[in-house]
């Protein structure tokens, strides 16, 4: 298996990007675009593309971040924003917009310390990193050991709400995978045109608790969506690098999930 740092052409700008490839190199492959958390491409992140490369994809996981944003998320930073998250009512959590509202009602001192998560939080922003994923689904898609119809979309947390929103800005995505992250908005899911998998942790009710709802709308608009919620899990229980959230028995089994989802839709 070979991995690597690269850049890639986003939406105006230039992406990092962490590429992990299989061993056996006789194509073409599926590919995966791996999404993700507020943290970045972090070990974590890049553990995951190299399990999916030990599959047989390709992976790639780009840093949204590249650049200012990237600057602004401190590790000072992140933990300010998820104490301000942490103090919001759950439907306003929920809500970037309103998430926005509150960070402008602040005085600005305040404000300062909570800049890159209103870069983060930031609809319009939000629709800039869907097609900045656009643009990592057209790299793959023009690689010669890319098989182009057979790309996907995997994301956690915050990279599980952008891999549904690139499942609305992209057509031609095979399959999206959404870890534990806010569904699309409403008006945008009937764009979805590929099959979805949803995996939540029933502890974790800002996010779980609006489930239902997601799949209600997205059975309106004929969207197949698929989704399973693991009892005494919390939010991030995929992630083996955060001991307090880690749940084994719900990791393993939501892997498992993945790839027989995948193998689906690919034809695998």
């Amino acid at each position: 298996m070979q991995n690597a740092p690269i850049s890639v052409p986003g939406e105006g700008r230039t992406l990092e990007a962490y590429l992990a490839l299989p061993e056996e190199r006789t194509g073409p492959h599926p590919a995966v675009i791996v999404i993700h958390e507020i943290f970045g491409p972090d070990r974590h992140i890049q553990d995951v593309a190299r399990r999916f490369a030990r599959e047989g994809y390709i992976a790639i996981a780009p840093n949204l971040f590249t650049g200012e944003i990237q600057r602004l998320l401190t590790p000072e930073a992140i933990a300010t924003g998820f104490g301000f998250l942490r103090g919001l009512p759950p439907e306003v959590q929920r809500d970037p917009a309103q998430i926005q509202a509150r960070i402008a009602a602040l005085p600005p001192e305040k404000r300062a310390a909570l800049a890159a998560l209103m870069k983060i939080q930031d609809p319009a922003q939000h629709a800039k990193f869907a097609q900045d994923l656009r643009a990592m689904a057209r790299y793959l898609r023009g690689r010669s050991d890319v098989e182009p119809r057979k790309v996907a979309s995997v994301g956690f947390c915050f990279g599980g709400a952008m891999s549904g929103r690139l499942a609305c800005a992209d057509p031609d995505l095979a399959a999206a995978v959404i870890f534990y992250g806010n569904a699309p908005p409403a008006d945008q899911i009937p764009h979805i045109r590929c099959a979805m998998l949803g995996l939540y942790g029933a502890e974790d009710h800002r996010i779980t608790d609006t489930i239902p709802k997601f799949a209600e709308e997205a059975k309106e608009a004929g969207v197949r969506l698929t989704y399973h919620i693991y009892p005494g899990a919390p939010h991030a229980f995929f992630n083996d690098t955060r001991v307090e959230l880690y749940r084994a028995e719900a990791a393993v089994d939501a892997w498992k999930r993945v790839q027989a989802f995948l193998r689906t839709e690919f034809g695998c």
